[in-house]
């Protein structure tokens, strides 16, 4: 869970050198008027001010060295605490799983890594840099009473008004800033659904449709940064006229001590001062929006971090052919029954079909054979293991899955296929063996060409992300994974598979009649239900299996 105390920890080897800086800066502000009086008082005198001057002048080179350190020392903790929280953001995301982040939109967990991370890393320089500007006016307000506690009284009535002006304006900014970063998500949401669409957009024509989809919330945007804006100016514009009547109360008082001889010129000029110095904090104002913005970036960054990872076990899978057990399986999703009370025994080393009609839970069987979804019901054993009992190390090396629509990662082409440290040999036998290496090994640098400039079909996006699975040491599943190859390629890639001399357990969801007729074993789903098993030899003998096929 990330939270706001958990940023301020990441950004402790600068927050020190920042806070140093800061009040080091501030109570150099607090020093530049009393050294200042004592120059005027020097110069009323007839004394020697030189002396006084040659103070100011090092204070003030003091104060902008300490500029300099907080700037820098600001820069490099924020440039670090975002590293530190898009990794964290990015492990979270990825050792979630799918079933996790499955409400989140894909851009606005874009949004969150990479605009939200660099807002939230800004909450130890403005948390530090709150207090430190805090300090010029609390010293101001004991400077002036130790100078004259009338002063102080005259300054004090006018502050509290520019505090409840500033703890108005952070609680309201707080809100807006949090509804900003949302609506920022939404449209980066629906821009990456375009983007993942771009084909069938142009195809449709519908391009200035899907613009104004993607657009609709940007006046929705524009009125919250409005309202961020107006809230900005209007505390600034009440501190600015509470501000010159401190100063004009603190005068006022001022004289009248300086003329009844209670105080000197120089403590009138630097009452004066701390007049100035004590109104200036209605400066506070972007301080505390800097910080409102990095509550709001956290707050949507603890959205994130709070999803569960995916959680492994400790055991190794022991020898065995590949034997896959569904024990009483149920998924649900809401109030909808995915797949209910599931209870399969497929025996090791078989290829298996899985068929049945669109939304019969074909792919969520899959799914849950691959521990890419847990079930709420029930256990998936493999040779008497159940999944969620294996290492993650047993587990991924031995199940591995091929989707409909790969998700081609990595560099080059090899990359793609490749899982873990680039292994020659067995990536050539799975690109072999999946038919894979007849179209990369034409392409201008075969298996190093990078993936942005090797356009492929989706039959060869799906041929690599075969050869990407083919490495299973017990289970191959597919999920529609041949759907695109054309007939002389899906025959072959389904002999091998068949055929498979390694004779693993291999799980194959499919709509085509002629790869479930080459199957060991046939498990027909109905609605979440498994309606029979056999062969397809015996299931074709029924109109309702027939039907699946169309």
């Amino acid at each position: 869970m990330t939270t706001f105390r958990g940023v301020l920890r990441q950004g402790r080897g600068w927050l020190p050198l920042i806070g140093a800086a800061a009040l080091l800066g501030s109570l150099i502000v607090l020093a530049l008027p009393t050294v200042l009086g004592r120059a005027v008082d020097a110069v009323v005198a007839q004394d020697d001010s030189s002396r006084w001057v040659l103070v100011a002048c090092g204070l003030i080179a003091l104060g902008i060295a300490c500029d300099l350190v907080e700037v820098l020392a600001g820069t490099a903790c924020v440039a670090g605490t975002t590293a530190w929280l898009r990794h964290r953001l990015v492990g979270r995301v990825l050792t979630s799983g799918p079933s996790a982040t499955r409400g989140f939109d894909t851009g606005d967990l874009v949004s969150r890594v990479s605009g939200n991370a660099t807002d939230a890393a800004q909450a130890g320089p403005a948390a530090v840099t709150a207090v430190a500007a805090a300090i010029p006016p609390i010293g101001s307000l004991v400077l002036l009473f130790l100078i004259d506690p009338w002063l102080a009284a005259a300054f004090l009535a006018g502050i509290a008004a520019v505090v409840v002006v500033l703890w108005a304006f952070t609680r309201r900014t707080a809100e807006i800033s949090l509804a900003y970063q949302q609506t920022q998500g939404r449209i980066a949401a629906a821009l990456t659904e375009a983007l993942a669409g771009i084909r069938t957009i142009v195809a449709a024509g519908t391009a200035e449709r899907e613009e104004r989809r993607i657009l609709r919330l940007l006046p929705q945007l524009h009125e919250q940064g409005l309202q961020t804006w107006q809230m900005l100016a209007r505390s600034g514009a009440q501190a600015a006229v509470i501000g010159p009547l401190v100063l004009i109360s603190v005068l006022a008082v001022g004289g009248v001590q300086l003329v009844n001889g209670r105080i000197t010129a120089g403590e009138y000029f630097a009452a004066v001062q701390y007049a100035v110095i004590g109104a200036g904090l209605g400066s506070l104002t972007g301080v505390l929006g800097e910080l409102a913005r990095a509550r709001a970036g956290i707050t949507r960054a603890a959205e994130v971090t709070a999803l569960q990872p995916v959680g492994y076990g400790t055991l190794p899978l022991p020898e065995g052919p590949g034997r896959l057990v569904f024990d009483g399986v149920t998924v649900l999703a809401g109030k909808d029954i995915l797949l209910d009370d599931i209870h399969l025994d497929l025996p090791g080393g078989a290829a298996v079909a899985v068929v049945g009609p669109s939304g019969a839970g074909k792919s969520v069987l899959a799914a849950v054979a691959g521990r890419l979804l847990d079930p709420d019901k029930g256990l998936v054993l493999l040779d008497g293991v159940p999944l969620h009992a294996l290492s993650k190390t047993a587990l991924r090396t031995a199940v591995k899955c091929a989707f409909e629509r790969p998700a081609l990662v990595g560099s080059t082409v090899g990359d793609a296929i490749s899982v873990g440290p680039l292994q020659p040999v067995r990536l050539l036998a799975s690109a072999r063996a999946t038919h894979a290496h007849d179209f990369v090994s034409r392409m201008p640098d075969g298996y190093g060409t990078p993936l942005s400039k090797a356009p492929m079909s989706g039959g060869e996006a799906q041929r690599l992300g075969l050869a990407r699975a083919w490495t299973a040491k017990r289970l191959l599943i597919l999920d529609d994974a041949t759907s695109s190859l054309d007939t002389a390629t899906e025959l072959q890639i389904s002999e091998t598979l068949m055929g498979d001399r390694r004779r693993r357990t291999r799980l194959i969801v499919t709509h085509r009649v002629a790869t479930a007729a080459r199957a060991d074993l046939v498990v027909w789903l109905e609605k979440g239900r498994v309606r029979a098993v056999g062969s397809h030899h015996d299931l074709w003998r029924r109109p309702e299996y027939r039907e699946v096929f169309g």
